[in-house]
């Protein structure tokens, strides 16, 4: 799956849409939830960090 996330200037998740589903409404959902807890490195314009959107490949894997 792949999420399109909107970092902020801070690092934080501000906005996140599905680039491609996985195919599953669940797995899909557990990757937002996930997401919207990390903490990014925002973007940089010179010495400035600034808000971009960033791609996020998710990676499913049974055990």
């Amino acid at each position: 799956m792949l999420l399109r996330v909107y970092v902020s200037a801070i690092g934080t998740p501000e906005r996140i849409q599905a680039q491609r589903s996985s195919g599953s409404a669940r797995l899909d959902e557990a990757a937002n939830e996930a997401v919207r807890g990390w903490k990014f490195v925002p973007a940089m314009r010179g010495p400035e960090p600034v808000s971009a959107w960033v791609t996020v490949p998710i990676t499913f894997t049974l055990k």
